[in-house]
């Protein structure tokens, strides 16, 4: 069992339990009525994106086990938020469901408070966890700070003068740096940049000298010495990122900033839907070839049942609407 975060290993619990014991009494039930036509799944994120792998990665298969075709939904924009709120107005009888990231369930309501169109506790019930990666502070290779406490130190010492990439305000590469900066007491320029991709061309040339990224595309670089990593932003070691300091044990205990990815279907969804689903992706996550997949995408499985997912978002969502409100961050 993977040690590298103390949330995966706390929701990686056996999907046996009540809402298995659900599946099991009602499956006949469920398979008689549902489902007889196809099923669409949408990723609120562009193909070719982490979500977009994951959810092929299931979508396969989920087919075969419920004998429906899963058919992949691309509808991306906003940061994940146009996908998901489509998908939290669709009818809620089981034949669409929703893989997407914490971004949309987690911080959306707290920085689109006018605008998001939905909310994520009333309008959606919760499947499954599908799996958890943190994310890596990533620097250029010859940048002079070696660990974390030389990056602060070169801050302090420059109030300003170091910058950062991010994906945008609000996301994930912002707030963890903002989280870093009121933590260690310094001050940094943010950079926006429109995928990670451009963030880690800036960073190999030096244009800007960190940023918080996900692994699958700042691995690449700092395995062919074009970038460093100098922290990984899981409470644990992982073990698909071995030999990456934690963040917490470089002197920022409680320093924790994981993307997830889950499943979702739109309040309302028959319990018996719910519970087979749930009993569907647990099976899924613990077949070798998808856990492989997930592997190549630093990701680790991390089925729950639906009420850990649920206590997730809430937690979650209060931890970092406490920090999206110190910075007083709005984008409506």
């Amino acid at each position: 069992m993977s040690r590298y975060s103390t949330l995966s290993r706390r929701l990686r619990r056996p999907v046996l339990g009540l809402a298995s014991a659900c599946a099991l009494a009602l499956a006949p039930l469920a398979q008689a009525a549902w489902p007889d036509r196809p099923i669409q799944m949408v990723v609120p994120f562009p193909a070719g994106s982490s979500p977009d792998v994951l959810a092929r990665a299931i979508a396969e298969p989920l087919a075969k086990d419920l004998g429906q075709a899963v058919v992949v939904e691309n509808k991306p924009g906003a940061g994940g938020n146009i996908g998901t709120r489509y998908a939290s107005k669709a009818k809620p009888d089981g034949y669409t469901i929703l893989l997407t990231i914490n971004g949309p369930m987690v911080t959306a309501p707290s920085l689109y408070k006018k605008t998001l169109g939905y909310d994520p506790l009333k309008d959606l019930a919760p499947i499954s966890l599908v799996g958890t990666s943190p994310n890596v502070l990533v620097v250029p290779q010859d940048f002079p700070a070696k660990n974390v406490q030389e990056f602060v130190g070169l801050a302090k010492a420059k109030p300003g003068a170091l910058n950062y990439g991010t994906v945008g305000p609000g996301s994930s590469s912002h707030l963890g740096m903002a989280m870093l900066e009121h933590q260690a007491g310094i001050s940094l320029q943010q950079i926006p940049y429109t995928g990670f991709p451009q963030i880690i061309t800036s960073i190999i040339a030096g244009d800007v000298q960190a940023g918080f990224m996900v692994p699958g595309i700042a691995m690449t670089q700092v395995k062919a010495g074009k970038a460093r990593a100098l922290a990984i932003t899981s409470l644990e070691p992982s073990d698909v990122l071995p030999g990456i300091p934690t963040m917490a044990s470089q002197g920022y205990p409680g320093f924790e900033s994981i993307s997830w990815d889950a499943i979702f279907v739109p309040a309302g969804t028959p319990g018996d839907i719910v519970a087979r689903l749930n009993s569907a992706i647990g099976k899924i996550l613990a077949r070798d070839d998808v856990k492989q997949k997930m592997a190549a995408l630093y990701f680790t499985p991390a089925p729950s049942t639906p009420e850990a997912l649920t206590s997730l978002v809430v937690n979650e969502k209060k931890r970092w609407e406490e920090v999206i409100d110190r910075l007083g961050l709005s984008l409506d």
